[in-house]
């Protein structure tokens, strides 16, 4: 049997059948996780830099933290070494290493390296996106704009999810060498 179509039917079936294919396969193709919004800088495939699973502990204020892990899409480390946040006049990137027997949250010197296709966990206790002075209350599943500014001049976009997390009970307080003490809990200090 032979069919026969005019260019001008076949066109428009075509163009349906591409929009109706092209509809399915974009679902569940985003390398963000499904609590981040898809406008997010996080859900673009061709960034040299992704975040999935982004979320702050909530607080009422004073400071707080970010999480998530860090995907690096090239095929050269990335290193991020600065970030920004509305909600906190001074965001740090900061890690957690013993001092003299006791464990401190510290400034990350020369900022959080990812390497080459690798990843790098930011995570309670661990390397860690830290805000102080927070302006507002952080409740369970609030949108929390971030920018990290990388070694290359390049910015990753993304919000974090609010999220309450009880963690080691960090109190959050300074030393002479800069470092914050992990090692109890203070009421008037916890977040």
């Amino acid at each position: 049997m032979f069919f026969s179509f005019s260019r001008s039917r076949a066109l428009p079936a075509l163009a349906l059948t591409a929009v109706l294919v092209s509809g399915c396969a974009a679902e569940g193709t985003t390398s963000a996780a499904p609590s981040t919004p898809p406008s997010s800088a996080a859900a673009s495939p061709a960034a040299a830099l992704t975040i999935t699973d982004p979320w702050i502990k909530t607080t009422g204020k004073g400071m707080t933290a970010a999480f998530g892990t860090l995907v690096n899409n090239t095929d050269t480390e990335v290193t991020v070494v600065s970030g920004v946040s509305p909600l906190s006049p001074k965001v740090e990137l900061h890690e957690v290493v013993e001092s003299d027997g006791k464990m401190v949250m510290r400034p990350k010197k020369g900022g959080i390296v990812i390497p080459a296709r690798g990843t790098h966990e930011l995570a309670p206790g661990g390397d860690h996106i830290m805000l102080m002075g927070v302006t507002k209350k952080v409740e369970p599943g609030a949108e929390v704009p971030f920018t990290l500014t990388l070694a290359d001049g390049g910015t990753l976009e993304f919000t974090a999810i609010g999220k309450e997390f009880a963690g080691g009970k960090e109190n959050y307080q300074g030393d002479d060498e800069g470092g914050m003490d992990m090692g109890g809990s203070d009421d008037k200090d916890k977040n």
